[in-house]
């Protein structure tokens, strides 16, 4: 689902190889006003993400080729998107996967199967500074 760019709406990138997650967090994220880029792997999202420069990175961490720890890492590494906050998915939620999250510079983690409230709210506590310009 493509739609025309809006001035003055988030753009949130989704980094997932489950088509289901990216699917549910496609709808409850442009259900809730937001433009939505999906991609399927880090490859695949290190691939679009200097076309489409979002304001917040939802991003698995168990995926093929690229996982979310090493997809993170590339892009808190470029100068471009260092702010950028990159927050980890997983249906794992120990003290150590959160950690090495932090450690690889994501602002947050998020347990998978997650709700609608539960995404908007991470949203919302990240995009904060972006959605007041």
């Amino acid at each position: 689902m493509t739609t025309l760019p809006q001035p003055n709406v988030l753009k949130i990138m989704v980094i997932d190889d489950s088509s289901t997650i990216r699917r549910s967090a496609e709808i409850f994220l442009t259900q809730a006003g937001y433009q939505v880029v999906l991609a399927e792997d880090g490859f695949d999202a290190l691939a679009k993400i200097n076309d489409h420069h979002p304001s917040l990175i939802f991003c698995d961490i168990l995926m093929p080729r690229l996982d979310g720890y090493q997809t993170c890492a590339l892009i808190k590494r470029s100068a471009r998107f260092h702010a950028t906050p990159v927050l980890m998915l997983s249906s794992k939620d120990g003290l150590f996967d959160r950690a090495r999250g932090l450690m690889v510079g994501s602002s947050a983690y998020l347990t998978k199967p997650f709700s609608k409230d539960s995404l908007l709210s991470a949203v919302r506590e990240h995009t904060a500074d972006a959605e007041s310009k």
